[in-house]
């Protein structure tokens, strides 16, 4: 969402982290006024909901920014997955059975669904050992392996990379850049077995483990998409700035993919291409960072301001590795 959406909403919360809006969201699962509490904003405003069955989280975002069918689709992918025996974060109906709702409020209508909260605790990298790497990696197989067959209302993955020409007109080096990258994932291969729903951003932040079990969540990003460009995004932070693996951090990136080889195919061909699905990523980051920045105004509160620095400063290295991977054989 752009920062001023964010904003919007921030300025309805009060010291006790309560919004009248997330209340009137919050009201159509029966949850009563001041349960929900702001957690973060960022594709989706999200608040913890203490519930007798557990902790929940409340997620809804401004129809202005996304429709209904692409909430309505992750809730039932989620849903689906779990009922086939995945280990994700499920969706709570309403009372009235609905996984998702539209309700209107002071700030607009918003697409809302409440989950359960994933069981256990989230890892740090540096708490990522290679045991852990092997495990995550096993995770990502065993949700793309649910998923496969799943009928879902997901969008293709990648259609940024259209929007670069017009939004970027200014810097043909990276117009090029992103046309050279979408002919090269047009020549990639479409089969069940590289192709097919992904969580988009399967990173240790949206998975908590317990027991060493790790159980998905986050499913924002969901698309259709090669399974190499989830594992490519979920390793970002085991690459170094060319999208190859960082010698750091080597043997872990090395434990995922084997953890992944262990439930599904994914051969060296297949490996060579998550430099490719890292540079376009990265230049799809770069038109979502974009659009998230919008226009400034008069009255930017200073943790707008520092957020959209860091946001400037990220897409400096988007930008250079979306060049450099286009750039190369």
């Amino acid at each position: 969402m752009p920062l001023t959406e964010i904003d919007r909403l921030k300025r309805t919360v009060t010291p006790a982290w309560e919004s009248p809006v997330a209340d009137r969201v919050a009201a159509v699962w029966d949850y009563p006024g001041g349960t929900a509490k702001w957690w973060r904003s960022s594709a989706s405003h999200v608040f913890v909901l203490p519930d007798p069955s557990g902790r929940r989280y409340l997620r809804f975002v401004p129809g202005a920014y996304r429709d209904a069918e692409a909430v309505a689709a992750v809730a039932a992918l989620t849903d689906r997955l779990a009922e086939l025996g995945a280990a994700v974060a499920r969706p709570v109906p309403t009372p009235a059975g609905a996984l998702t709702a539209t309700v209107p409020t002071a700030l607009g209508p918003m697409h809302a669904m409440v989950v359960e909260a994933a069981p256990g605790d989230e890892l740090d990298l540096a708490d990522a050992t290679e045991d852990r790497a092997r495990a995550w990696g096993a995770a990502l197989a065993a949700v793309h392996e649910a998923a496969a067959g799943v009928e879902t209302g997901l969008p293709a993955a990648f259609t940024e990379l259209g929007e670069i020409a017009d939004r970027f007109a200014d810097d043909p080096a990276l117009v090029e850049a992103a046309s050279r990258l979408s002919d090269r994932l047009d020549g990639l291969p479409r089969d069940r077995s590289r192709f097919g729903v992904v969580h988009g951003d399967f990173e240790l932040d949206n998975l908590a483990w317990d027991d060493g079990r790790a159980t998905a969540f986050d499913f924002d990003e969901a698309a259709r998409s090669w399974h190499g460009a989830d594992i490519a995004y979920a390793l970002r932070d085991l690459t170094g700035p060319d999208g190859r693996p960082d010698p750091e951090h080597r043997a872990r990136f090395a434990a995922f993919i084997a953890g992944y080889r262990g439930l599904r195919p994914f051969d060296d061909r297949d490996l060579e291409h998550l430099r490719l699905f890292a540079g376009a990523h990265a230049a799809c980051s770069l038109v979502r960072i974009d659009r998230a920045l919008g226009e400034t105004d008069g009255d930017e509160p200073e943790w707008r301001s520092e957020l959209r620095a860091r946001l400037v400063d990220m897409s400096a290295s988007h930008r250079a590795l979306a060049v450099a991977v286009a750039e190369s054989r």
